[in-house]
C-alpha cells in the first residue's frame, strides 16, 4: 500500500474565487498581493526579512503554476519543477469561507448549509445565550461580548478576569465564540469544561466552534496566550476521508487543530506544538512514523492566525520563507509511492480590508516520487483532494468530488 500527506498552509489562498464578489473579496488574492508587495518593498521590516519573496521549494513544487492557473499571475520564483511534481489550483463550493467549511471540503465533504454568526454589535451574544452561560457554565459574569481581536481582548479585559473570574468571551467575522481565560486563576481544565457547555448552548445557532484561548501573565503589558487552546467544532453531518480511512482500519494522524477541527471523528492520533516550525517538527516525524496505508493530515496554523488576521504582510512573507526552507526536510522522507499535497483551507490576504478571511481559490500542489506528475488544472471542488486520496490509498470513492490521480498518472 501507499502512503498519503496532506499539509494545508492555513489561509494561503492564490485568489481567482469565481463567487468572491458575493462574499465582498473581489480582487483578494494572498500570495499575490503578498508578492507583489514584496517586489515592491512594502515587504520589509528590520531584523526580519526583506526584498522580493523567496519560496524557491514550493515553486519547484508548483506553486508558480498553481498561481497561473487560478489567476493568471506570474511569480517568478527562478526554480525549475521538479520531476514527479504537479499543480492545479480548486475552487470552493462551500458555504462561507471559514476553517471548518474548507477542511471538511478538503476531506470531501462540502459544507451545504449556512453557518451562524454574531452580530458586530456591543453586546454581540443574545441575552438568553448570556445569561444561560452564566448560569449553566456557573460563572459570576462574563467580559468583552463584542468582536475583538484575540490579543487585544486579553490585554483590555485580563486584569478584570483575573480580579473578578469572569471570563473573556467575543468573536469576530467567523462562525466562532471565544472564550478566554487565565491558566491558573480560572485554570485550564475549567476553562474547557466552560467550553464543552458553550458548545452545546451555541448548537441550535449553527455557530461553527468554541475556542478555548488560555493565557498567563499578571497584568496588561505581560499578557500571552498559551499553545493550549483548543477548537470545540461542530461535527461533521456525514462521514469525511478520515472516517472512510479509519473505517477501514487505517490510521490518520492529524497535526495541529485538525483534530479540533473533525470534533475529532475518524482520527487515530493527534500530535500539537506550538508555532509552525514546532508543528512542521510534529508532521516531520509522523511521516517517520506513518505506514503503508496511513494519512497524514496537518494544519499550519500561524498563516492565518498570526499574520493574516493582523494584516501583516512582512510577518506573513517571514513565515511562508521559513516553511520553504524546511520543505526539503519533508521531501527527504518521501518514499516511491508516496503522495505529498500542499494547499490551503481559504484565503486570509494581509493587504485586504478588515480582518476576516478571503475567500479565494487555494492551489494544489506537491510530489508524488516515482508515481504521478503534471498538472490538474482547475478542480471544481477542494473534495476532489480528498478523492484524490482516497484514490490513491485504494478505498472506494466518497460521494463528492473526483480524483484525478489517472490525470497525473498519464503525465508520469
Amino acid at each position: 500500500m501507499a502512503r498519503a500527506f496532506v499539509f494545508v498552509l492555513d489561509s494561503f489562498g492564490i485568489g481567482g474565487a469565481a463567487d468572491a464578489e458575493r462574499y465582498g473579496d473581489a480582487g483578494a488574492d494572498t500570495f499575490g498581493h503578498i508578492a507583489r508587495a514584496c517586489a515592491a518593498g512594502r515587504g520589509d521590516r528590520e531584523g526580519l526579512r526583506s526584498g522580493p519573496l523567496r519560496l524557491p521549494n514550493m515553486v519547484s513544487l508548483g506553486l508558480a503554476e498553481a498561481a497561473r492557473i487560478a489567476t493568471g499571475f506570474s511569480f517568478d520564483g527562478t526554480a525549475s519543477l521538479r520531476p514527479f511534481s504537479f499543480h492545479g489550483a480548486a475552487q470552493e463550493t462551500s458555504s462561507g469561507k471559514d476553517t471548518p467549511s474548507g477542511h471538511w471540503e478538503i476531506a470531501g465533504l462540502p459544507v451545504r448549509f449556512d453557518w451562524g454568526y454574531f452580530p458586530d454589535t456591543v453586546p454581540a451574544f443574545p441575552a438568553d445565550l448570556t445569561e444561560a452561560m452564566i448560569r449553566e457554565g456557573h460563572v459570576p459574569g462574563i467580559l468583552a461580548n463584542r468582536h475583538a481581536s484575540g490579543t487585544q481582548v486579553i490585554e483590555d479585559y485580563g486584569e478584570e478576569h483575573i480580579r473578578t473570574g469572569k471570563p473573556i468571551c467575543y468573536t469576530s467575522v467567523d462562525s466562532v465564540l471565544q472564550i478566554a481565560a487565565h491558566e491558573s486563576h480560572f485554570g485550564l481544565e475549567r476553562l474547557y469544561q466552560f467550553c464543552k457547555v458553550v458548545r452545546r448552548l451555541v448548537d441550535p445557532l449553527k455557530i461553527g466552534r468554541v475556542i478555548a484561548r488560555p493565557f498567563l501573565g499578571e497584568k496588561a503589558g505581560e499578557f500571552q496566550r498559551t499553545p493550549n487552546r483548543k477548537d470545540f467544532s461542530v461535527p461533521p453531518p456525514e462521514p469525511t476521508l478520515l472516517d472512510r480511512l479509519t473505517g477501514e482500519g487505517r490510521r490518520v494522524i492529524a497535526i495541529g487543530k485538525i483534530g479540533d477541527i473533525f470534533a475529532h471523528s475518524g482520527i487515530s492520533e493527534v500530535r500539537k506544538a506550538p508555532g509552525n516550525m514546532a508543528m512542521l517538527d510534529k508532521a516531520l516525524g509522523a511521516l517517520d512514523d506513518a505506514g503503508d496505508g496511513d494519512f497524514v493530515f496537518a494544519n499550519f496554523v500561524d498563516f492565518d492566525s498570526e499574520y493574516g488576521h493582523r494584516r501583516d504582510v512582512a510577518g506573513y512573507a517571514a513565515a511562508l520563507e521559513a516553511f520553504d526552507r524546511r520543505i526539503p526536510d519533508v521531501l527527504a522522507r518521501l518514499k516511491q509511492g508516496d503522495l505529498f499535497i500542499l494547499t490551503a483551507d481559504h484565503g486570509n490576504d494581509p493587504t485586504w480590508r478588515g480582518t476576516d478571511h478571503t475567500r479565494e481559490r487555494i492551489p494544489i500542489f506537491g510530489l508524488a516520487p516515482g508515481l504521478a506528475g503534471g498538472t490538474v488544472g482547475l478542480r471544481p471542488t477542494f473534495c476532489d483532494i480528498g478523492e484524490t486520496v482516497a484514490d490513491h490509498l485504494g478505498i472506494a470513492p466518497g460521494r463528492h468530488g473526483t480524483s484525478f490521480l489517472a490525470e497525473l498518472k498519464s503525465h508520469a
